[in-house]
């Protein structure tokens, strides 16, 4: 069936030929099919056009959604790569177990988590998620179908995680999860005066396993780096509650015009100075972890234009220095953002061979597309990027150059040298054709 698809960001709507197998034996039948180059899509949640593949196939998983096997003594649990974090936790949380890595969104299925080897705010304790997988299952296009693990088709393993989806298609996944006592978490809350305040208070909580930091892009000089630093770890009571869904929703698409350095300064003055924001509290994981979860189509906020997303990775040698200067580039724009993020990676080592996080700090922000003037900006931040010995986030990526990501994944040809050879992306094409 031919459908006009888009990712979360919503810069373009690109024809493809999509197929929605609701078995695994269909899945893997549309592994192997005839035609042409063909791509897995899970929920979209990825922002530019690493889950596209314009004019050709695309796999959707969203009905392979079953757990196969949950062992709730031991924790492990294996399923079926369209299941999502948000359907999990519905059955994980209250046998008293919890995903061991989450993204900012619980609406990312398995087999994506896997193929972009998600972070989350306690990436300094446990790594990325692909540190938790015991094992895949992959269907190639050869017919061939596979168990990958870190003592079995071991390359293979290392170029699937992270891999981007272009290794095979993912069947199943089994995930090593996290004994929670209950389905709250202890935070606290501080403000941040400067970006030397985040840095410090980065170091001071290192003995706190979830950390982050919304910071105001649009503060300059001596403010640079203002905002409010969080930090939590899972409570000892409270209940084993899941999570709701949402109850609000972007009606429409928000107008142009409302998106502005005058609005954005507006809301980020009211958002720093809540009542009661600040100082210690138990909150529910959904809105600690899941905060934009609240809100159905939140990419509609950003109009009907659609919005880019930068984020980087920077080594901690420099990176007050790199994260100030991308601040800095950000606020003389006035293309600043509704959400900045501020963390820091820890050294605890991924398998996959592609993946993102590299020991210092992760800057995430969104800019709502303008046109050229946002593109400009974007290049700035990479060059900015690339001169610290940094790398951008190719989920969230729309406009990173082919030297920009061979740069950052200097190991970028042991995928290609596993990838399935009827799997392909417009994100692929777009930063190795110049090296093909």
């Amino acid at each position: 069936m031919q459908q006009q698809v888009s990712s979360w960001g919503r810069l373009r709507r690109v024809p493809h030929d999509v197929a929605r197998p609701a078995f695994l034996d269909e899945l893997r039948a549309a592994a192997s099919a005839e035609g042409g180059a063909r791509l897995c899509f899970g929920m979209g949640r990825s922002y530019g056009d690493v889950c596209l593949n314009e004019g050709g196939r695309l796999i959707v998983t969203d009905r392979l959604d079953r757990i196969m096997a949950f062992d709730r003594e031991r924790g492990v649990l294996r399923a079926e790569a369209g299941l999502t974090l948000d359907r999990l936790l519905r059955v994980t949380v209250p046998q008293g177990w919890f995903a061991p890595v989450v993204p900012g969104t619980k609406f990312v299925t398995l087999g994506g988590a896997v193929a972009n080897d998600v972070h989350g705010k306690n990436h300094e304790h446990v790594g990325t998620f692909g540190a938790h997988v015991n094992a895949i299952g992959l269907a190639r296009s050869s017919g061939e179908v596979l168990t990958l693990s870190p003592q079995e088709n071991t390359e293979l393993f290392a170029a699937t995680i992270g891999g981007l989806g272009l290794t095979g298609v993912i069947l199943w996944v089994e995930l090593r999860l996290t004994a929670i006592r209950s389905a709250m978490f202890d935070t606290e809350t501080l403000a941040i005066d400067d970006l030397a305040g985040f840095f410090r208070l980065a170091e001071e909580s290192r003995d706190w396993p979830y950390t982050v930091a919304w910071i105001d892009c649009l503060a300059k000089g001596g403010a640079t780096g203002r905002g409010l630093f969080t930090r939590g770890r899972p409570a000892e009571g409270g209940g084993l509650d899941v999570h709701r869904a949402p109850r609000l929703a972007a009606p429409l698409d928000a107008p142009g015009f409302l998106l502005n350095a005058h609005t954005i300064g507006l809301f980020n003055a009211a958002y720093r100075r809540r009542p009661f924001v600040l100082g210690a509290k138990r909150v529910h994981y959904d809105p600690f972890l899941f905060p934009l979860d609240a809100v159905a189509d939140w990419n509609r906020l950003y109009g009907r234009r659609g919005f880019f997303q930068h984020q980087s990775a920077v080594p901690t040698a420099g990176a007050f220095e790199t994260v100030r200067e991308l601040l800095e580039l950000t606020a003389e724009s006035g293309e600043g953002s509704f959400l900045l993020v501020l963390k820091l990676f820890g050294d605890e080592p991924s398998p996959g061979v592609l993946s993102f996080p590299l020991p210092g700090a992760t800057l995430a922000l969104d800019f709502p597309n303008k046109g050229e003037s946002t593109r400009r900006l974007l290049d700035g931040m990479a060059d900015v990027v690339l001169a610290a010995g940094g790398r951008l986030y190719p989920a969230k990526d729309a406009t990173m150059s082919g030297a920009a990501f061979r740069a950052g994944y200097p190991d970028w040809r042991k995928v290609e040298a596993q990838r399935d050879p009827k799997i392909m992306s417009d994100f692929w094409r777009r930063v190795t054709a110049e090296a093909a």
